[in-house]
């Protein structure tokens, strides 16, 4: 029966403005400190439209908070190999603090052999395999973009963690995996399921935190959600449709981020926060 309830919306936009003032007086106080202004290498390959997009995106925010973005922009046509030795060239550069390759890169280049050679202390997008296990082991590190932006999100709205049950739909090694490994580590009790998972509805109803990665149009419905829960959706489809059926879930979560505006400008703000951390780092400054 209806209730009348509505779900409250997880504002990203702004969070995302909050850790951006927060990043730009990070910004300052490097350069102060050693006349250094930190950069982001946005490295894109091929032209794919929405590729393109994403990187002017953060290319923009760099420059919102005094940082220096360089941009690199490869054909498509290029090998492996050249791609890798361009990361490289990218990761011995000192005045480049953090190094991001667009995905996803096109077939047939290797994408992993392309973020492996991104040195850890570049790493700012969290993709490379050493990146991976140290958010597993919960060392010191820059997770996955968009699962830091969530847990951020889930911080600014004051979801209880510990000892809640979360249930992570997507088993991506930059979203899903690395977004079930940072529940874990703050105390909740996971759930890591996919599309091909049985019973999938039944699994969700006894969520009290969902977070849809799977990568398909209203793929989470509104039926399966219990009464009260938070729902995070990670998921962008073509004509700004995320991964749950907003509007049925509306009712039964107590919590619901919109789609867009709710994790992708966290995810963004959360990549040039880590930028001006690991220029930090490299530069030996203390924020």
């Amino acid at each position: 029966m209806p209730t009348g309830h509505r779900a409250k919306l997880m504002d990203g936009r702004a969070l995302a403005r909050k850790i951006l003032n927060g990043v730009a007086a990070k910004v300052e106080r490097i350069k102060a400190a050693t006349g250094v202004v930190p950069s982001l290498a946005t490295v894109l390959v091929g032209d794919d439209p929405a590729s393109v997009i994403y990187t002017r995106m953060k290319r923009k925010r760099c420059d919102d908070v005094g940082m220096k973005p360089l941009r690199v922009e490869l054909p498509a046509t290029i090998s492996t190999d050249e791609l890798v030795a361009e990361v490289k060239r990218l990761g011995a550069d000192k005045s480049v603090h953090g190094i991001l390759v667009q995905h996803p890169v096109p077939a047939p280049l290797d994408k992993r052999a392309a973020f492996e050679a991104i040195p850890v202390e570049k790493d700012v997008d969290g993709v490379s395999s050493a990146m991976l296990g140290r958010v597993i082991l919960n060392m010191p590190s820059f997770p996955s973009c968009t699962p830091a932006g969530i847990m951020r999100l889930l911080e600014e709205y004051q979801v209880e963690l510990d000892g809640a049950h979360a249930i992570v739909i997507g088993r991506s090694p930059i979203l899903g995996r690395p977004m079930a490994s940072m529940l874990i580590n703050a105390h909740a009790t996971v759930t890591l399921c996919h599309s091909r998972t049985r019973a999938l509805p039944n699994l969700v109803r006894h969520a009290d935190v969902i977070i849809a990665a799977v990568g398909k149009a209203n793929f989470v419905q509104g039926g399966w959600i219990k009464l009260g829960a938070v729902v995070i959706d990670a998921g962008y489809n073509e004509g700004n449709i995320g991964d749950v059926d907003f509007d049925g879930a509306l009712e039964p979560a107590s919590l619901i981020t919109p789609v867009p505006g709710g994790v992708g400008p966290v995810t963004i703000a959360t990549l040039i926060d880590h930028t001006a951390n690991a220029a930090a780092a490299q530069l030996g400054i203390e924020l």
